[in-house]
């Protein structure tokens, strides 16, 4: 029996983008095109920093979307980036998270590989005693692994698979690279650390998540007690003009800016609730901009994370429809002082797996999943700040980010 199209068979609400279709979210064969036309089509996907791989032989294991590509520097200084899968039976030649080596060998048939990603050896490819091996046509220049395009700005390395992928500035736009310059300003940087977690949500509920000022008003208690996000509070939600890219800023307060009206619609306000160490909420300028808070969604899947003074990026790694990994790398720079290390250090307990601000969110988007899961809506609503229809938003209470998002999404999958 002929199957019907793609289009046909998910086909959006007729009320546009103000529903979105569980079937976005838990659908295989969606997330299977998702794969195919975003993180392998023309995207530039973040992979590591440069701080990562300061020395030649330096690697890191990282990720386009879910598909497994190491990070190196090789005896030029230069970054490459190529597919970690062996070309003779596809292993995964890489196993450790990072480290640094003269070359990468395969643990199954030990086939080498140079820090270019160029086939570098092959055991026994003559055979023994005249018998066996390979055949006389075979040439190791035709079998390196897939080497993806690299682009680096400000000490961030992205890579993408297409040909016909942008320059990342014209990617970001004028509005997002100036935020991506607030904290890639050209500083040197220093890791401090990494995190990692598995999530059981689709990939997309994060980065709609930092397009959801809404639910960080409602959310968080210590968005909204100690004044970094908070209705009353100077903010915005900046979307770029393909409504793929966005950043959530705020200005912090001291908290008297809430009104009582105000205080009275967030159940998660804490009035009177004070911290031991106060420390954890200081913010010492030192960014062009006026935000003391932003999240910058990078589509598809990186998050540029300035809270205050911790500094982090955020890669996502899908693992299917209904499950990602997050891999968080929080870093400094190399010209702070001790001091302003420790500060990074302590205000990153508000971020990562279990920070203040992040074990919420990783419930939430768990029960949005189960819900769409388990029960039998089929669609859900995104309807907030209808004078916005999608995009760029001046208040808090709106859903005219994820809208965007979407009307790009759309656009990309074909649907």
């Amino acid at each position: 029996m002929k199957m019907l199209p793609i289009d046909k068979r998910y086909v959006w609400p007729a009320a546009g983008l103000e529903r979105v279709p569980d079937w976005a979210y838990t659908s295989q064969e969606i997330y299977d095109r998702e794969v195919e036309r975003i993180f392998h089509g023309p995207t530039w996907n973040y992979v590591g920093l440069d701080a990562e791989v300061p020395d030649a032989g330096d690697f890191v294991r990282s990720y386009v979307g879910p598909t497994p590509v190491v990070m190196v520097r090789d005896e030029e200084g230069e970054i490459n980036v190529f597919e970690n899968r062996c070309s003779h039976r596809a292993a995964e030649f890489c196993r450790e998270l990072r480290g640094n080596t003269d070359e990468f060998v395969c643990p199954y048939h030990q086939w080498s590989y140079d820090l270019k990603g160029n086939l570098s050896g092959v055991p026994f490819r003559r055979g023994v005693n005249g018998e066996g091996g390979m055949g006389p046509d075979f040439r190791p220049e035709n079998h390196g692994v897939k080497k993806l395009h690299v682009t680096r700005h400000n000490g961030a390395v992205f890579a993408s698979f297409s040909d016909a992928v942008e320059p990342l500035e014209d990617y970001l736009g004028e509005e997002m690279l100036s935020d991506f310059e607030a904290v890639f300003s050209g500083r040197k940087l220093r890791v401090l650390g990494h995190y990692r977690h598995t999530l059981s949500g689709n990939w997309k509920l994060y980065p709609e998540n930092l397009k959801d000022p809404y639910h960080a008003t409602l959310l968080h208690t210590f968005l909204v007690t100690f004044g970094l996000l908070v209705a009353g509070n100077k903010s915005a939600m900046i979307v770029d003009p393909k409504g793929r890219h966005s950043t959530m800023a705020s200005a912090k307060s001291d908290g008297t800016a809430v009104s009582e009206e105000n205080k009275a619609e967030m159940r998660a306000y804490r009035d009177g609730l004070a911290l031991a160490d106060p420390r954890l909420m200081d913010f010492i300028p030192e960014f062009d901009s006026p935000w003391s808070v932003t999240m910058q969604v990078v589509w598809p899947g990186l998050i540029v994370q300035r809270e205050m003074n911790t500094l982090g990026v955020r890669q996502i790694v899908p693992n299917g429809p209904n499950e990602f990994t997050m891999v968080w790398t929080m870093f400094g720079y190399e010209d702070d002082d001790e001091e302003m290390t420790r500060h990074r250090l302590r205000q990153g307990n508000l971020m990562g797996p279990a920070g203040f601000l992040g074990l919420e969110d990783n419930e939430a988007i768990k029960f949005v999943q189960d819900g769409m899961l388990n029960s039998t809506g089929g669609e859900h609503l995104v309807v907030l700040d209808p004078k916005v229809p999608a995009g760029t938003s001046n208040t808090l209470i709106s859903e005219a980010a994820i809208r965007a998002m979407y009307k790009h999404w759309r656009q990309e999958m074909g649907l």
